[in-house]
C-alpha cells in the first residue's frame, strides 16, 4: 500500500520538540507520528514502519541503540539524527550507522525538511518503487 504523504516518526522525549516538529511536518502536508522514548517508538514498528525517523540522540534508550536496533530488524529505513548536546564524534558515529543526516538543535526547518525530503526520495528510489 502506498501512502500519499510519506509518514514520518519524532522520536523525542521533549515534548516541546515532538510539538514543533509535528507543526512544522504538518504545514507541507507530511504525516506526523511522535513517541516520547526510544522504546516507545521501537514498540509500533511493528505494527507500522515509518518512511523516515526523526530521532533524538541523547535521552534515555538512545538514538544509536534506536538505529542499531532498526537497520538490524526491519528494512532500511532513513533516520535523520538530532541532538542538543553533540559530543565528540557523534555525528561520524551516526553518519558511519547509516543516519541520511546529522542535525544540531535547535533544528533549521528547511534544513530538517530538505532532509526528510531527501531520505525519503532516496529510500523510494533504493525501494524500486516505479519499474
Amino acid at each position: 500500500m502506498t501512502r500519499t504523504h510519506p509518514l514520518i516518526a519524532v522520536v523525542d522525549d521533549e515534548e516541546s520538540i515532538r510539538k514543533a516538529l509535528t507543526r512544522l511536518m504538518h504545514s507541507v502536508g507530511l504525516n506526523v507520528e511522535t513517541f516520547g522514548s526510544g522504546a516507545e517508538f521501537l514498540k509500533s514498528i511493528d505494527t507500522q514502519l515509518p518512511d523516515c525517523v526523526v530521532l533524538d540522540l541523547h535521552m534515555p534508550h538512545n538514538g544509536f541503540t534506536v538505529q542499531a536496533h532498526l537497520a538490524k530488524v526491519h528494512a532500511p529505513v532513513p533516520v535523520i539524527m538530532i541532538t542538543g548536546h553533540e559530543l565528540p564524534n557523534d555525528r561520524d558515529r551516526a553518519m558511519a550507522s547509516g543516519a541520511s543526516a546529522f542535525l544540531c538543535k535547535p533544528v533549521n526547518d528547511q534544513a530538517l525538511l530538505e532532509a526528510i525530503s531527501a531520505a525519503v526520495d532516496s529510500a523510494n528510489g533504493a525501494n524500486g518503487s516505479e519499474p
